[in-house]
C-alpha cells in the first residue's frame, strides 16, 4: 500500500492451514466473493526434514506427505474448478531441485517433491481443451527463507538446532523474480539455482549414473557432518 497503487480492496489476506483440507473449499470461495475471480495460484506451502530414514518415525512421513503434497493438490482442486469454467489461470508450483534428484536426509522431503512433479506434469495433460490454463512447476535450489529453522526432523516434537549460516543461498527477492519471469513467460518448469546446485541438476537429468556416484561420496560426508553436528554447505541443497 505504501510503494504501489493498489488500495485496501486490492489486498485480502486469508489464514490458510495446508492441512485442513476441509477448509480449502471455503477459502477459496472467499477469494472470488472478494475479487470475483482468480487469475494465479502460487503453490508455496511446505517443510523440509533433516533426519535418516533409519531413526524417523512414520508419523513425520505422514505428515510430510500432508502438508506438502495433499494439502496442496487439494487447494488447486478447488482452485482448478473456477479455472476451468473461465478456460483461463495459472497454476504455479514451487516445488524444488529434491524433485529432480535424490539426497540423504531428506528422503521424505525428496519423495513429497517428486510427488508435486508427477502430479502436476500428470495434470498438465488431462488440460489440453484448456490452453490457456497453464502448469508451472518451479524447482529452487537453496534460498534464502526460514525453511531450514522448521525442517521436519525424526519425530514431530524435535526441532533441529542449528540452522547454520545462509548467506551462501540465493537471495529471497531473486529467486522471486526468476519465479516471476517463469510464470509470465508459461514456462512449464524452471530451475532457479547457483551452481554447483544447478550443474547437479544437469547430472541427474542427462547423466544419471554420474549422479548416483557423486551424490553418494557427497552424501558419505553430509551423513557424517550431520551425525557429528556439522553443518556443511551440501546441508542446504534443498
Amino acid at each position: 500500500l505504501e510503494i504501489s497503487n493498489l488500495s485496501e480492496k486490492d489486498i485480502l489476506v486469508l489464514r490458510l492451514d495446508l492441512t485442513d483440507r476441509s477448509s480449502h473449499e471455503a477459502a477459496t470461495n472467499s477469494v472470488l466473493r472478494h475479487f470475483g475471480k482468480i487469475d494465479v495460484l502460487v503453490n508455496n506451502g511446505g517443510r523440509s526434514q533433516r533426519s535418516l530414514f533409519v531413526d524417523t518415525n512414520l508419523d513425520v512421513y505422514s505428515a510430510i506427505i500432508e502438508l506438502n503434497y495433499l494439502g496442496t493438490i487439494s487447494l488447486t482442486k478447488h482452485v482448478l474448478n473456477h479455472m476451468i469454467q473461465r478456460k483461463k489461470g495459472k497454476i504455479v508450483t514451487v516445488s524444488s531441485v529434491m524433485g529432480i534428484m535424490g539426497a540423504p536426509l531428506a528422503s521424505g522431503y525428496c519423495a513429497s517433491k517428486h510427488a508435486l512433479q508427477g502430479f502436476f506434469n500428470s495434470l498438465r495433460t488431462e488440460l489440453t481443451d484448456y490452453p490457456e490454463i497453464s502448469i508451472i512447476n518451479i524447482c529452487p535450489g537453496p534460498v534464502q527463507s526460514k525453511i531450514i529453522q522448521n525442517v521436519f526432523t525424526e519425530n514431530l516434537a524435535k526441532s533441529i538446532e542449528n540452522s547454520g549460516d545462509q548467506s551462501h543461498k540465493m537471495p529471497t527477492d531473486r529467486c522471486v523474480r526468476l519465479t516471476l519471469v517463469s510464470a509470465a513467460n508459461d514456462l512449464q518448469e524452471a530451475w532457479i539455482s547457483d551452481h554447483p546446485y544447478l550443474a547437479v541438476c544437469y547430472l541427474w537429468q542427462y547423466a544419471p549414473t554420474w549422479a548416483w556416484w557423486l551424490m553418494n561420496r557427497m552424501g558419505k560426508r553430509r551423513i557424517q557432518n550431520f551425525k557429528s553436528g556439522v553443518v556443511s554447505l551440501l546441508l542446504f541443497l534443498c
